[in-house]
C-alpha cells in the first residue's frame, strides 16, 4: 500500500489472566482505504478493535499514529486523534432527536442556552456528508437500524474522524439496506477516510474491502486482497478446507410422525391463518422478507407472544397459547433473533445460562440440584465445544458464535424434541455456522424436529427438507427441498405483498 498509514498496531499482544487473546499482531489501517479484518468467533478481532478505540491498553507491542507512538488511555484519547467506532449495539439515546444525538456533548451555547438554531445546522451539514436526508428532530429509536447507523457515522464524521471502525454493521440490515450502508462506505473511501471493517458475510468483503487480514486464536495469519476467493479466506481462518458449507444430512430412519402442529395460527395485524406441520427428522425452513410474519409465527408457538386464535400441537399434546412453560414441558426448545436480549442471561454464568430450562424439572424436594446441573452443563459444554475459561465464566465474555451454542445447550440439556430457531447463525463466522449446521443434524438424527427461520436464502435452501415461505403474514407456499430456487423462493416471498400493491392502486 502507498501513503503513510494512519494507524499501525504493531506486533501488539494482550492477555486477560492466564488467557492469551492477541499474540504480535500487526495491522495497518491506511487513509482511502477499507482494511478488513476476518477471522471466526473468538480470534480476537473485537479485542484488536478495542485497543485501536482505547478500551484496551496493550501489553505488549505499540500503537503508531501518523508512524508516531501514541498510547490511548481512553475512548476519549481515541476519538480526539479522529478515531470513530460504530460497534454493533448502537451508541445513540432513543428518546432523543436526530440532531440532538449528532452533536451529544457539544450542544453550541448562546447567552447560557442550547442553541437551537446552531444544532440544527451542525447536525445537518454531518448529515450532508454521507447523503442522509431526514428529519432532524425525528426521535433515533424511532427509525431503522439502517438509518441509526448512518446518524452514527453522521455523529462520528461531525468529530473529524479520518477513522472509522465498522463492526459487524450489516448483521442486521436488508439487503437494500447493506447497499445503501456501501454506498456510503464507498464515498468516505473517496474522501480518504480510513475505515476498518468486521464482517462475517464473506460476499461483502469483494465488495467493500480492499485488504483483509486473517486472524486465527488471536495470531495473525496472513494479509491478503479483498478479492481472494472466499474458500480460501475459509481455509485461512479456520485452518482447514470446509468442504461442505451446508451439511444438512438425513439420517433419521425411524417413523415420520408429527412432532410440531400448528393450526390457523393468527394474530390481528401481523399473521393470518399459519397452519403447518414438522414431522420427525425434518428441519422445514421458513424464509420471507423481513416483515413477513416469520418471527412473529416462532415467538407465538414458543409462547412468548400471545396470538388471536388458532392451536400449537407438540408431540399429540395442545399447548396452552402464551405459556412458555407448557411448551418446554412439552419438549420444545427456542433459540431467538436476539440471542443477547431474549436468549441470554448475559452477566450470569455458562453453567446458569444452559440450566436455565431444567432447574425445575431436576430439582429435588423443591431445592435446585446444583451438582446434577452443574455435570450437565459440563457434558454439554463439551460436546458443543464451548470455548470458555470454565462453566463460571460470564456468557457475556464469550464470542457470539459461543453465545449461540450456549443457548443451543440449554435445549440439548433439557432433552427438546422440538427446536424452534430464529436465525440461527445470525452474527456468527462460517466455522462455528457449520457446527452449529451439524448441531442441527444431530437433533434430527434423533428424531427430533426443527423448524428454522433465516434470512440467508443459501442457508434455507441448503439445510431444509421443505421450505415455507410468509408473504405479508401468509403462508403464500411451500417447496420440497430438491424443488427449491432462489428465484422459486422471491417469487412467493413477493407475491402477497404485490398484490396488495396491486388492490391499493
Amino acid at each position: 500500500m502507498n501513503g503513510q498509514p494512519i494507524l499501525t498496531l504493531e506486533k501488539i499482544s494482550k492477555s486477560f489472566g492466564p488467557v492469551q487473546v492477541i499474540d504480535e499482531v500487526t495491522v495497518s489501517v491506511h487513509p482511502g482505504k477499507v482494511q478488513v479484518l476476518l477471522g471466526e468467533n473468538g480470534a480476537g478481532k473485537s479485542t484488536l478493535i478495542k485497543m485501536m478505540a482505547g478500551v484496551y491498553q496493550p501489553d505488549g507491542g505499540r500503537i503508531l499514529l501518523d508512524g508516531e507512538p501514541v498510547r490511548f488511555r481512553d475512548t476519549n484519547a481515541s476519538e480526539a486523534a479522529g478515531i470513530a467506532t460504530i460497534h454493533q449495539e448502537l451508541n445513540l439515546v432513543p428518546s432523543m432527536s436526530v440532531a440532538e444525538n449528532i452533536m451529544m456533548g457539544r450542544f453550541p451555547k448562546r447567552f447560557g442556552m442550547v442553541d437551537r438554531s446552531a444544532l440544527r445546522k451542525q447536525a445537518r451539514a454531518a448529515l450532508d456528508l454521507i447523503g442522509l436526508d431526514i428529519d432532524l428532530d425525528h426521535p433515533v429509536g424511532e427509525l431503522g437500524i439502517a438509518r441509526q447507523q448512518l446518524v452514527e457515522i453522521a455523529k462520528a464524521l461531525s468529530l473529524d474522524a479520518r477513522m472509522l471502525i465498522l463492526d459487524e454493521p450489516t448483521a442486521a440490515l436488508t439487503r437494500r439496506e447493506i447497499a445503501a450502508l456501501f454506498s456510503v462506505v464507498h464515498d468516505l473511501r473517496e474522501r480518504g477516510v480510513g475505515m476498518v471493517f468486521i464482517s462475517h458475510h464473506l460476499d461483502e468483503i469483494a465488495e467493500v474491502g480492499d485488504s483483509v487480514s486473517v486472524l486465527r486464536d488471536g495470531k495473525f495469519v496472513a494479509e491478503v486482497p479483498a478479492d481472494t476467493p472466499e474458500p480460501e479466506l475459509v481455509r485461512l481462518m479456520v485452518g482447514r478446507d470446509i468442504s461442505q458449507q451446508f451439511p444438512r444430512r438425513r439420517e433419521y430412519t425411524g417413523p415420520s410422525e408429527p412432532l410440531l402442529e400448528v393450526e390457523g395460527l393468527s394474530i390481528k395485524g401481523l399473521v393470518n391463518n399459519m397452519s403447518f406441520t414438522v414431522h420427525a427428522g425434518e428441519v422445514v425452513g421458513l424464509a420471507g422478507l423481513v416483515g413477513a410474519g416469520r418471527t412473529e409465527v416462532v415467538r407465538a408457538v414458543a409462547g412468548v407472544d400471545p396470538y388471536d386464535s388458532g392451536t400449537v400441537t407438540i408431540r399429540g399434546r395442545k399447548i396452552p397459547r402464551h405459556n412458555i412453560g407448557a411448551g418446554i414441558k412439552a419438549g420444545l426448545g427456542h433459540v431467538p433473533e436476539d440471542r443477547k436480549v431474549q436468549g441470554l442471561v448475559l452477566d450470569a454464568s455458562v453453567n446458569e445460562n444452559i440450566g436455565y430450562a431444567t432447574l425445575a424439572s431436576t430439582a429435588r424436594a423443591g431445592l435446585v440440584d446444583f451438582k446434577g446441573q452443574r455435570d450437565k452443563a459440563q457434558d454439554v459444554a463439551g460436546k458443543l465445544r464451548i470455548r470458555m475459561s470454565g462453566l463460571d465464566q460470564t456468557v457475556r465474555s464469550l464470542s457470539g458464535g459461543n453465545q449461540q451454542k450456549a443457548v443451543f445447550g440449554r435445549w440439548i440439556a433439557a432433552g427438546a424434541r422440538v427446536l424452534l430457531l430464529d436465525e440461527p447463525t445470525r452474527g456468527v463466522d462460517v466455522g462455528a455456522k457449520v457446527e452449529i449446521y451439524e448441531l442441527i443434524n444431530s437433533v434430527t438424527a434423533a428424531g427430533g424436529a426443527v423448524l428454522m427461520v433465516s434470512s440467508e436464502l443459501p442457508e434455507v435452501l441448503g439445510m431444509s427438507d421443505r421450505i415455507l415461505v410468509m408473504s405479508g403474514g401468509h403462508l403464500s407456499g411451500e417447496l420440497a427441498a430438491e424443488d427449491a430456487t432462489q428465484d422459486k423462493v422471491m417469487t412467493l416471498a413477493v407475491r402477497d405483498v404485490v398484490r396488495d400493491l396491486e388492490d391499493k392502486s
